[in-house]
């Protein structure tokens, strides 16, 4: 009886603390991380390191000297020798460290293990990264990063850069328009299109730059963020004069550079190789980022009159595409679906754009459309993309890479607030003025007096 009594009294605590650790790994995975995770993974690495990498096959024949070595000095047996591993840095999300790449091996060899070294160390994920030639990183990741996003505090952009999204990898994914200059954002009904969106204008709200909309659902989706536009088309009628007007704004950049570089007025744009960065400051336009909503909208036609609308927007579109980075515009294109079956020059837009994001897709096809001529390994992640995840989706670019990201949650009334703090940095653009949209005023709130009245006394 005495032995049962003291069994329970030392499993009381045990249990409970059993329980608060699996409380903390579900609903606080961070603080689980830090507190357990972080420690066991630690002594489960620095304790099978040498049986992990054999095992994986990632162990090497010692060197004849080390063989030799070993047999004069010791009667034990030679084993393969695994790459040399550097220091273990922690972080807030996982372990980094670098291993140096044996004679013969290359980084396809580590990333191709990459799933057994994370069930053998007991990580969520497992990266690898090339630091240099013979040197890789590998990235542990403790816990699923993308369940409950935290951008990293060091996350920080800069000018047409904006960390829009984390990677698996616990990494910020930061939408560069000077490396990227045009987009594809596919993505269903409820799939966390817009948080993409609105972390897009937010976050280039606060720069020098000229934010031109074109949202064909009479305007809901950009209409919140018409302080800091330049210019908004709120259907397809608005948007065929809007697009004439961004492509002379475009010519008359080119002539620009033309006329600073000394060259002859009628070279063809073709020829023109050099941009608006190498203007002086004082000089350069200020960059202009194209929001297409809805794209389909703009190709849906009804009648031969609209036909021959369609067809003069998208020849426009595609021009900016393939002529706008240098002049300094920018496109993010939006939209449920995008393909060949949109009409003619929707397959040629589509190869203008060089980064592609797929959220959450209805069909195979949407998601083919995106990244099936880019990445088709991305193609089954994307369509595995669950519907109780709104914001996750998987970003690649026309060099065959791709990974998941998922948007941290942005109302719309703080991307809208930042808008409107920013409303003073609308740049003056003269050819953009008949398309600025109606900023609303805001109700002026009544002041209490300053001065109180006298109280009523007998």
């Amino acid at each position: 009886m005495s032995d049962l009594t003291t069994l329970l009294e030392v499993g009381g605590p045990v249990a409970v603390l059993g329980g608060g650790a699996a409380y903390a790994r579900a609903k606080h995975p961070a603080a689980y991380w830090s507190t357990i995770g972080l420690p066991v993974s630690t002594v489960r690495l620095l304790s099978s390191y040498g049986s992990v990498m054999e095992a994986c096959g990632l162990a090497v024949a010692p060197s004849r000297l080390r063989v030799l070595a070993m047999k004069t000095m010791t009667q034990r047996e030679v084993r393969p020798v695994p790459p040399r591993r550097g220091i273990i840095r922690p972080t807030l999300t996982g372990l980094k460290l670098r291993l140096r790449l044996a004679p013969g091996q290359e980084p396809a060899d580590i990333a191709a293990s990459a799933e057994r070294l994370r069930h053998a160390w007991g990580v969520h994920s497992a990266y690898v990264t090339t630091v240099k030639p013979g040197v890789v990183e590998l990235r542990l990741v403790g816990y699923d990063v993308l369940r409950r996003v935290r951008m990293p505090r060091k996350a920080v952009g800069g000018f047409l850069k904006v960390p829009v999204a984390l990677r698996e990898d616990a990494t910020p994914f930061i939408r560069d328009y000077r490396t990227i200059p045009h987009q594809l954002t596919l993505g269903a009904t409820l799939s966390g299109k817009s948080m993409y969106l609105r972390h897009l204008i937010a976050g280039l709200a606060r720069q020098p730059v000229a934010l031109v909309g074109i949202d064909c659902k009479r305007g809901v989706e950009l209409a919140p963020f018409t302080p800091r536009l330049s210019a908004l088309a709120t259907d397809p009628d608005q948007a065929a004069e809007l697009l004439p007007t961004l492509v002379k704004e475009m010519e008359d950049r080119y002539d620009l550079i033309r006329a600073r570089q000394g060259i002859a007025p009628d070279t063809p744009d073709e020829e023109i190789t050099s941009d608006i960065w190498g203007l002086p400051e004082d000089e350069r336009p200020v960059p202009v980022v194209l929001f297409v909503d809805e794209v389909a909208e703009l190709f849906l036609v009804a009648t031969k009159k609209d036909e021959e609308r369609r067809d003069e927007m998208v020849t426009q579109l595609i021009r900016l595409a393939q002529l706008g980075r240098a002049a300094g515009i920018y496109l993010e294109i939006c939209g449920q679906r995008f393909g060949a079956e949109l009409g003619k020059g929707a397959t040629m837009l589509r190869a203008q754009l060089t980064g592609r994001v797929c959220h959450r897709v209805n069909d195979e096809a949407s998601a083919k459309m995106a990244l099936g001529d880019i990445a088709p390994d991305a193609v089954h992640a994307a369509c595995s993309i669950a519907p109780e995840r709104p914001g996750l989706a998987v970003a690649g670019d026309t060099s065959g890479g791709w990974s998941r990201i998922r948007t941290p949650y942005l109302s719309l009334g703080d991307a809208a607030e930042t808008c409107q703090e920013s409303a003073h940095m609308v740049p003056d653009l003269a050819a953009l003025k008949p398309f600025r949209p109606d900023v609303p005023v805001r109700p002026v709130e009544a002041v209490a007096p300053v001065v109180l009245p006298h109280p009523v006394t007998d």
